[in-house]
């Protein structure tokens, strides 16, 4: 028995604008709608009409149902195998130690499945699913570890995010790139809700925080997690920094105060508490990223969830559905187009999500 799919309980972006305009929340011109509706970059309607309604004084109304719609505890429901990922054929050689499964296990559950490898053959990648959660054993996250030594990390800006200024054909997948690509992953809350900056090719979009959870790249490609100011600091080896939050792992141990939030370190008040989609990047013992995504979460059970996967530090990335998606790519023979696998088959977003021009900015990685 596992929890129900995500479509059970979608964003209420319709409920959320309903409420915002009949409770008078906003008084906006029309115009600044139609253009939320049609500004440059995927995002479904949904999302455009929630986040138009944050920007223009609905921010405390969308919390309010937010905190209502995602307050129920997962739905536990009978799950078919297409819903999980499929299990390994084989044991990679050098693949990580199985992670250690509930019982009785899911085919699968904690078994690595390697992916593309790097010219010496090998995996730049490897993907499983969890359980992190015993009270509410229907919660499956799916967990991606990244080799450090094999991959290359690149931060690239949405049309709207950082800034409402990207070119559409700059926020997508560049071309040069689609040929050795291994895996994209969203990146983490709007700027305006992160708490934290946004810096990438010599360029500060938003002045990076002291103290904050950082997704750090450094100018040979690699990447590490953890808290600006301590863990890593500025300097000419970093070429890319994306702010959110503060970390929810630390020393190998959760954040104190995850259930609590009473600073609203990890978002407004009660965010901490919603059972939704979640995501979040980690950094292991060996330098590997490690990136987990799962539905009915709370902050809790994502910090649960990459401890449970190997996380030395980690932090919070974007919540809910259409936000949270991860992709891994394989490459057809004599074709250099990518073709996309979800980490979770449950995942809504689309399969092309960051190959086409997208609105948030996110994560690519490529074979070093």
């Amino acid at each position: 028995m596992v929890a129900a799919p995500p479509g059970a309980r979608r964003h209420p972006g319709v409920v959320v604008l309903a409420l915002a305009v009949l409770l008078g929340g906003v008084v906006v011109p029309s115009a600044s709608l139609v253009q939320a509706l049609t500004y440059p970059g995927e995002a479904s309607t949904t999302v455009r009409l929630v986040e138009w309604a944050r920007e223009h004084g609905g921010g405390g109304i969308v919390d309010l149902v937010e905190n209502w719609w995602y307050a129920r505890p997962p739905v536990v429901a009978s799950l078919a195998p297409a819903d999980l990922p499929a299990p390994p054929t084989a044991v990679a050689t050098g693949s990580p130690p199985v992670l250690a499964p509930l019982v009785p296990a899911l085919p699968g559950e904690g078994q690595w499945v390697a992916g593309a490898s790097s010219s010496l053959g090998e995996p730049a990648i490897y993907t499983t699913f969890e359980r992190p959660d015993a009270r509410h054993r229907g919660v499956v996250v799916g967990v991606a570890l990244l080799e450090s030594r094999a991959i290359v990390t690149h931060l690239i800006a949405g049309t709207r995010q950082p800034l409402p200024q990207t070119r559409a054909d700059d926020a997508r997948v560049p071309d040069a790139l689609q040929s050795s690509l291994v895996a994209t992953f969203n990146s983490g809350f709007k700027m305006q809700d992160a708490h934290g900056g946004f810096y990438a090719d010599g360029h500060v979009a938003v002045p990076l925080r002291d103290g904050a959870a950082s997704l750090v790249v450094r100018r040979d490609g690699s990447a590490t997690v953890g808290q600006w100011g301590q863990d890593a600091v500025a300097g000419p080896d970093v070429v890319a920094v994306r702010q959110n939050l503060d970390l929810v792992v630390d020393n190998g141990r959760p954040a104190p105060g995850l259930d609590g939030n009473t600073s609203q370190s990890w978002g407004t008040a009660k965010n901490q508490l919603q059972y939704t989609w979640r995501s979040g990047i980690g950094i292991d013992a060996s330098g590997n990223l490690v990136y987990v995504a799962g539905d009915g979460m709370n902050l809790v059970t994502l910090a649960a969830a990459l401890l449970q996967a190997g996380a030395v530090r980690g932090m919070q990335l974007d919540i809910h559905s259409e936000m949270v998606d991860f992709f891994s790519y394989r490459h057809g023979a004599g074709s250099d187009a990518p073709v996309a696998t979800k980490l979770l088959p449950t995942m809504p977003g689309r399969s092309d999500r960051y190959l086409v021009p997208d609105q948030r900015d996110f994560v690519a990685v490529t074979l070093r």
